[in-house]
């Protein structure tokens, strides 16, 4: 588990100042300022990005890859207000504000760090930023005509985030634990791309939060004061009304939690990664290729489907998945390929998760049957 040592309700006090530290502001939608401590959700203090009062941290049970960055998720509602229980999305209070800030650890030569280790990233109740590098913070907040998404980007210093709505471009050398060292651009994208994944019906093409739904935080947090369940714990503090008993809500499983079966793992990799376009909603409904959660045609999830189109998204393979034979299936290639005209997803990545396209490699070769 990632030993997260803040408090799910934090009481900063700022060193030197008297005055109580600034609460959670919601900015108009036509007034967003240019800067992201002007919300004070997440601020860069004396050395730390912390989290204001009743900003609550979270985490998923296996989340998007994001050329493994690392990620520090928060959400925030008004006083007063919760949100209900959905078995597929909350009905989140407007107002709510969810935070996901993008870094990476730092080697002992200042240079960023490929690695799933949490254990150093944290000390005390905040992100020590003599530790990580800062690259950006999503802001999604709830309006009363929907969601909005504004991207920030943070400077050199660490000190201060500001709104770039046509997103940014870093040149990056991501440091293995051999020493090996892979150059990569990391792409914060515009306004109008989080929409790309974000908007997960593409009829309706409204922009939702995909991680904060219950089958992805559902599992345990170690909060400050011991670990629970989050959604028991969001629960507790008042931001969760309508939750049915636990053993009736549904749960993700970790991708990496070999304890589980195979096509458990590889089904919530999936979902997450994928899911949110390859639904009968979604923008990749057209493609037949189903790969949500809640799909149970082993034809629609891909076995023995063959591509609406051919050419270079299918690198020439005649099947989604072939049974035993990921080496044959078009799944395999377009999340193996960095080719932008191929790979999947088409956002989010310049890398090959290396650990998740093994999985996928696992579990495709375990599948029985054949395409004859």
């Amino acid at each position: 588990m990632r030993k997260w040592y803040w408090g799910a309700v934090l009481a900063l006090v700022l060193t030197g100042c008297d005055a109580p530290r600034q609460q959670v502001t919601v900015h108009e939608r036509n007034a967003v300022p240019d800067n992201l401590s002007a919300w004070h959700v997440v601020e860069a203090i004396d050395g730390e990005l912390q989290l204001n009062e009743r900003v609550v941290p979270y985490d998923l049970n296996t989340a998007l890859f994001t050329d493994y960055a690392h990620k520090l998720r928060t959400v925030w509602m008004p006083e007063g207000s919760s949100a209900g229980y959905g078995e597929e999305d909350f009905d989140y209070p407007v107002g709510t504000v969810i935070s996901k800030t993008f870094y990476y650890p730092l080697g002992e030569d200042g240079k960023v760090v490929r690695t799933d280790d949490y254990s150093n990233d944290f000390a005390g109740s905040g992100l020590n930023l003599s530790k990580v590098r800062l690259l950006e913070t999503r802001i999604l907040v709830k309006r009363a005509d929907g969601w909005q998404a504004l991207p920030y980007v943070w400077n050199e210093q660490q000190t201060e985030a500001t709104l770039e709505i046509a997103g940014d471009a870093k040149r990056l050398q991501l440091v293995s634990a051999d020493g090996t060292e892979q150059g990569f651009t990391y792409v914060v994208p515009d306004a109008n791309q989080c929409s790309g994944c974000h908007a997960d019906n593409h009829t309706k093409k409204a922009v939702r939060p995909i991680g904060p739904r219950a089958r992805h935080l559902n599992k345990d947090y170690a909060y400050q004061s011991g670990s629970q369940n989050q959604l028991l714990y969001w629960q507790q503090v008042g931001f969760l009304s309508g939750l049915p008993e636990m053993a009736g809500v549904p749960s993700n499983v970790d991708y990496k939690d070999e304890s589980v079966s195979l096509e458990e793992r590889a089904r919530s990799y999936l979902d997450i990664n994928c899911g949110h376009c390859h639904n009968p909603s979604g923008a990749a409904d057209t493609s037949g290729l189903m790969l949500a959660h809640n799909e149970r045609d082993m034809r629609r999830l891909g076995v023995c489907k063959p591509p609406v189109a051919a050419g270079t998204g299918s690198g020439d393979r005649l099947f989604a998945i072939v049974p035993g034979e990921p080496e044959k299936s078009i799944l395999n290639f377009r999340v193996e390929s960095t080719d932008p005209g191929a790979m999947m997803p088409e956002l989010g990545r310049s890398l090959v998760h290396e650990e998740g396209t093994e999985l996928l490699r696992q579990w495709i070769a375990a599948i029985p049957g054949n395409c004859s």
